[in-house]
């Protein structure tokens, strides 16, 4: 059996990264991945890859009997009878996503039909998610609400480990406050201009002045935006935007501020504090991409907040913080979380491996 392997063009992360180390040491089994040149010293050094532009690339796939991918492939290729594709995607949906967009540049969701049209199972990480996966991708096929494998880390002992080696490896000691910033994209600043610098809303100079030495800040860019950010050489402030999984980043992480990524699901599995910073809530959601629902200040599970003072403010107060929410935060994971258990190998065991 040939499998290969995507995820967000070309990374060694996520969902197939999770399937792949489960399966790796199989025998009779075949793993490529198609890799970005950018992000190949992320992979391990015995991973079969690819490059996801080169012309190989399409060979490979046209050769899978088992394609795994977290997004979609955008790579000219035509599907092989006896081959099946798995969708993992990659995220409960807050925002809207695909067809349920607000806004998106003229032919290019019909560019992503292309590949949507090969999926043969598409992984849905909870009951709310499927019919908003469905509807939005137009897909009529066959769904597996099971968790997602990424997932299984933060539910297991190895968590500690990870968070051990990923704090060594950014020099973080185990006793300071450690804050996995990860926002989402913009849509039209992303796409419109491919090559403009997108400004971070929350300034690293002022988070260090702000919470000092005992704190440490963590930039998590999304992946269609990696590299457009600037961040200013600050100590205790580390872009971690090209590290290879942000599952280990959550394990590393004490508190996430996020927006309306879809990251903050992930992290409720920590059992965490999560801290909500919508600054451009009306455009984002009247104009740019639109929710499916809304986190408002009676449900949301941890703070609200606009300005990135009373963000500030906010982080310097987390033990109140976990105390306030710790109910809403309780049934945001009994809504969100519940197949998260660590044993999402109802995947393999669903395509028969």
């Amino acid at each position: 059996m040939r499998i290969v392997y995507n995820s967000f063009h070309g990374r060694y992360s996520d969902n197939p990264r999770a399937i792949y180390q489960r399966l790796r040491g199989r025998p009779g089994i075949e793993h490529v991945w198609l890799a970005d040149p950018v992000h190949r010293d992320g992979f391990p050094s015995d991973a079969t890859t690819v490059d996801i532009d080169g012309p190989e690339a399409r060979v490979a796939l046209e050769a899978a009997d088992l394609v795994i991918a977290s997004s979609h492939t955008e790579v000219e290729w035509e599907k092989q009878p006896g081959t099946t594709y798995l969708q993992t995607w990659h995220g409960t949906p807050l925002k809207r996503v695909h067809r349920d967009v607000l806004w998106a540049p003229p032919g290019r969701l019909d560019e992503l039909d292309v590949d949507i049209a090969k999926w043969d199972l598409l992984l849905s990480p909870n009951a709310i998610s499927t019919p908003r996966l469905r509807k939005a991708f137009g897909y009529d096929g066959e769904v597996l609400e099971s968790g997602y494998p990424r997932n299984d880390l933060l539910n297991l002992p190895e968590q500690k480990q990870v968070r051990e080696e990923v704090r060594r490896q950014f020099g973080i000691d185990d006793a300071v406050t450690t804050v996995l910033y990860a926002p989402t994209w913009r849509d039209d600043e992303v796409q419109l201009d491919p090559t403009a610098e997108l400004p971070l809303a929350l300034d690293p100079a002022a988070f260090a002045a702000a919470l000092g030495q005992d704190h440490a800040l963590l930039f998590r860019s999304h992946y269609l935006a990696t590299g457009r950010s600037r961040v200013a050489a600050t100590p205790g402030v580390h872009d971690v935007s090209y590290h290879p999984d942000i599952n280990e980043l959550y394990a590393a992480a004490d508190v996430m501020v996020t927006d309306y990524s879809s990251t903050m699901f992930d992290f409720a599995i920590t059992g965490r504090p999560i801290v909500f910073y919508p600054y451009d809530h009306d455009r984002y959601g009247d104009i740019v991409r639109g929710f499916y629902f809304e986190l408002g200040p009676d449900d949301a599970p941890g703070p609200i907040v606009m300005t990135q003072s009373d963000l500030l403010e906010t982080l310097a107060g987390l033990p109140r913080t976990r105390e306030q929410y710790a109910d809403r935060y309780a049934a945001f994971r009994r809504t969100f979380t519940d197949l998260e258990d660590g044993h999402t190998d109802r995947v393999l065991e669903h395509l028969g491996l």
